[in-house]
């Protein structure tokens, strides 16, 4: 077996993904294969072709977002994924409020999940700076789609929670809310997803917008997602 420095490894995996897009015959369009192709290669998953949907330059309005931006995401695991040298590049910052004891205490008063009430943090905090991602947590989906009803926008909304109660219902919610509402919006219908791939489609829109999607140009030892 060769051994490869994971700069390698990346690039050649990216390179056996598009021959096997190719051979099914699938084309991706330009502003979502990035990201499709990250997802891809985090989960080793070809059914994200299908199960990904965005919103009109929802990949565009992302990227742009994260230039000073936050990103907030639900789980700590996926906050640990999330490029931070990318993030420094675009003076951006991330933030995981699910395991401070101040969310934990809204959740109690509100009687509802710290999921839900990290979406509460997250509106007061940053507002239309945040892109939400959440790979893990339905009912983060169910509050940022009642909060986005009461007029709350969000610079970009990832939703791709993984699991069986509430998760397809969570998500099909929130796809048509943000379209109908013209929120930015990637989201993987179905049960699929989870942390990895919350994180993996920060990176991919991280990566493009400082052009780092080639692996040689990122330090490896920091890059996991």
């Amino acid at each position: 077996m060769e051994h490869m420095r994971p700069a390698d490894i990346e690039r050649e995996s990216m390179k056996i993904i598009d021959k096997e897009l190719a051979a099914q015959g699938i084309v991706l369009e330009t502003e979502t294969a990035a990201v499709v192709k990250r997802v891809i290669h985090t989960t080793a998953d070809f059914d994200y072709v299908h199960n990904l949907r965005f919103t009109p330059q929802a990949v565009e309005k992302g990227v742009a977002a994260l230039g000073g931006g936050v990103v907030v995401t639900d789980t700590n695991m996926a906050l640990s994924g999330v490029s931070k040298p990318a993030l420094a590049r675009l003076g951006a910052a991330a933030h995981c409020f699910m395991a401070e004891p101040e969310t934990a205490e809204q959740a109690k008063a509100a009687g509802t999940t710290r999921a839900a009430a990290a979406v509460l943090r997250a509106e007061a905090e940053f507002s239309n700076r945040a892109v939400m991602a959440v790979g893990n947590a339905p009912t983060a989906l169910l509050r940022i789609a009642d909060r986005m009803e009461a007029g709350w926008r969000p610079a970009l909304v990832i939703g791709v929670p993984v699991g069986f109660v509430n998760v397809v219902e969570s998500k099909e919610r929130l796809w048509e809310i943000c379209t109908r509402l013209g929120v930015p919006a990637i989201v993987a219908l179905g049960r699929k997803g989870g942390s990895n791939v919350a994180a993996a489609i920060c990176n991919a829109l991280l990566y493009t917008a400082t052009g780092l999607l080639d692996p040689s140009s990122r330090n490896e030892r920091k890059e996991k997602a």
